[in-house]
C-alpha cells in the first residue's frame, strides 16, 4: 500500500529564507492528490522533498510506513515526470522508455515486456523507433510517462508536466493523466500552478500560499466552502468577486453596504454576517452567481444592482462581462443570448444566497 505520510515538514534555505513551513498531509494508496498555489508558494519543493531531491529541515515523511528522509531517490521507489521531459535526443522512444530498467539490471525479455505494456497503454506502439525531435509536444510527454509507468513505482510525481504544451494538448493530457490514474491504481502527486487542472484532476486539492497549507478538500468542497479570501479568490475561473462593505439593517432586512450598491442578505448569508452589524465585512460572489434582469424575470426585491458595462468578453458558450457598479469593478459569466455593448447600463442581481463572507480583518471565512 503506497500510503504517503508528510508531518510538519519544513524546508529553510541559506538566508534564512523558508520554503515550506510545517506541512502535515497524509495521502492515501491510490490517491490522486495536487498540491497548487501560485509561484514561489513552495508546491514544487514539498514534492522535491518527497522525490528527494530536496533535504528536509525538519519534520518526516513516509513512504509505504517507511521513514524516507536520509534515503536516496533511487531507493525510494517513485518515479517522477518533469515538466521538461527530460528525454535523450540520440535515444530511440523504446530506448528511453526503457533506459531506467537497463540501469537497473533487467533482463531484455523483462524490458521489452515492459516497454510494449506502457507503449500500449499510452499510444506508442508505432513511435517506438523515433527519435525525440520526431515526435510533437504531446508525444514527448507520453514519452516521460510511458519511462515513469515501466518502472512499476509505488508513487508517481509530476511537477508541472503539461505547462509546456498547448491549451489543446494540456485538455488532451488531462483526460488522458486521469485514465492513466484509474487504469494502474497508484498514489499520484501532481504539482500545478492552474486552478483548471486542480480541480479536472485531483481527488483532493491541497492549496498553498507563502510555503504554508491554507485548506485540503475535494474540489467542489473548495469551490463551495473556501476557508479563506486567498482560497476563494485562487479557485474558480473567472475568479470570485470580492466587495468591501459593511452589514446594516434596513427596510428589506439585513443588507450588504458598499460604496456603490446595497443588497439584502438570503440563505446562508444571513448567518454567515450575523452579529457583525456595523463591522466591515468582505462579501464574495462568484461570476457565474451573477444574473442579468430580464423583463420576464420576477426577481427578489432589494437584489438588484444598477451597472455600466466596461468591458465585454465573448467566450463562446458563455461571456464575460467587466461591470462597474459605483467605485466597484466586478466580472459576470452569463448566457451569450443577450445584446450587450460597452457602456450600456444593466441591472443584474446577486445570488445572495451563494454568497461567501469573510473576516475583514483575518480574512477568514465566516460561515460556520
Amino acid at each position: 500500500m503506497a500510503r504517503v505520510l508528510i508531518e510538519k515538514v519544513c524546508k529553510v534555505y541559506p538566508g534564512h529564507v523558508t520554503a515550506v513551513r510545517d506541512f502535515s498531509l497524509d495521502i492515501e494508496h491510490a490517491e490522486f492528490v495536487v498540491l497548487v498555489g501560485p509561484s514561489g508558494c513552495g508546491k514544487s519543493t514539498t514534492l522535491r522533498m518527497v522525490a528527494g531531491l530536496e533535504d528536509i529541515t525538519s519534520g518526516t515523511i513516509s513512504i509505504d510506513g517507511k521513514v524516507v528522509n536520509d534515503m536516496p531517490p533511487k531507493d525510494r521507489d517513485i518515479a517522477m515526470v518533469f515538466q521538461n521531459y527530460a528525454l535523450y535526443p540520440h535515444m530511440s522512444v523504446f530506448d528511453n522508455v526503457a533506459f531506467g530498467l537497463k540501469l537497473r539490471g533487467y533482463s531484455r525479455p523483462e524490458i521489452e515486456s515492459r516497454v510494449r505494456e506502457a507503449a500500449d497503454l499510452l499510444g506508442l506502439g508505432e513511435l517506438l523507433k523515433r527519435k525525440p525531435k520526431e515526435l510533437s509536444g504531446g508525444q514527448r510527454q507520453r514519452v516521460a510517462l510511458g519511462r515513469a509507468i515501466v518502472r512499476h513505482p509505488k508513487v508517481f510525481l509530476f511537477d508541472e508536466p503539461l505547462s509546456n504544451l498547448d491549451a489543446k494538448l494540456r485538455v488532451q493530457m488531462r483526460a488522458e493523466l486521469s485514465r492513466l490514474h484509474s487504469q494502474i491504481n497508484c498514489t499520484m502527486i501532481y504539482v500545478t500552478h492552474d486552478q483548471v487542472e486542480a480541480m479536472t484532476m485531483g481527488d483532493r486539492i491541497v492549496v498553498m500560499k507563502d510555503g504554508l497549507i491554507q485548506q485540503v478538500a475535494a474540489p467542489l468542497g473548495l469551490y463551495n466552502d473556501p476557508t479563506n479570501l486567498f482560497v476563494g479568490g485562487f479557485i474558480g475561473s473567472p475568479p470570485m468577486n470580492f466587495f468591501s462593505g459593511k452589514i446594516a439593517k434596513t427596510a428589506a432586512g439585513p443588507s450588504f453596504l458598499c460604496d456603490g450598491f446595497s443588497v439584502s442578505l438570503a440563505g446562508d448569508a444571513v448567518g454567515c454576517f450575523a452579529g457583525h452589524d456595523g463591522k466591515e465585512v468582505i462579501m464574495g460572489i462568484r461570476p457565474e452567481d451573477v444574473f442579468i434582469k430580464k423583463e420576464t424575470e420576477t426577481l427578489m426585491e432589494g437584489q438588484l444592482v444598477r451597472t455600466r458595462i466596461d468591458v465585454v468578453e465573448p467566450m463562446g458558450a458563455d461571456i464575460y462581462l467587466n461591470l462597474v457598479a459605483g467605485t466597484q469593478g466586478f466580472v459576470a459569466r452569463v448566457e451569450p443570448d443577450h445584446d450587450l455593448r460597452i457602456n450600456q447600463e444593466l441591472d443584474v442581481a446577486f445570488d445572495m444566497r451563494k454568497a461567501h463572507c469573510f473576516d475583514a480583518v483575518t480574512k477568514a471565512s465566516l460561515k460556520k
